[in-house]
């Protein structure tokens, strides 16, 4: 089975919401809400991989000091195994905002099981309650 490296980021706004950005129609897992992040491309760290990402979904510049790793996720899906590493970031220069037109939510850690997420998803939900609150 494949295994499949992504990375994902729990932005930490000032009032300790997290956010959460819903998947597009057409991708698979579409309407689903997830951390921001992504694939890392070979040969490429996943800091380096999350800067990028970050970059290009939301706009914002992350400086890898900025990044603090709190938890990962190990799931196996049909097709492949996904190993998905969780950075926790509260210092960003920019404005967080949909680069790639998906719906953004800012949310309270305790509120993101309101959200319907993907299964690699939902088990980084507790280590960010258990930290934020």
């Amino acid at each position: 089975m494949k295994l499949l490296l992504v990375v994902a980021a729990a932005l930490i706004d000032a009032d300790n919401r997290v956010l959460i950005a819903q998947r597009p129609e057409g991708k698979q897992l579409a309407g689903l809400w997830e951390f921001p992040g992504g694939k890392v491309d070979p040969g490429e760290r996943p800091e380096a991989s999350l800067i990028r990402e970050l970059k290009e979904e939301l706009g914002i510049d992350v400086k890898e000091a900025c990044l603090a790793p709190l938890t990962f996720a190990s799931h196996a899906y049909e097709d492949f195994h996904l190993l998905m590493p969780l950075y926790v970031c509260r210092r960003w220069e920019g404005f967080v905002r949909s680069a790639e037109g998906q719906a953004l939510k800012w949310v309270r850690p305790r509120d993101l099981r309101q959200y319907p997420m993907p299964p690699a998803d939902e088990p980084l939900i507790p280590p960010l309650i258990e930290l934020i609150g």
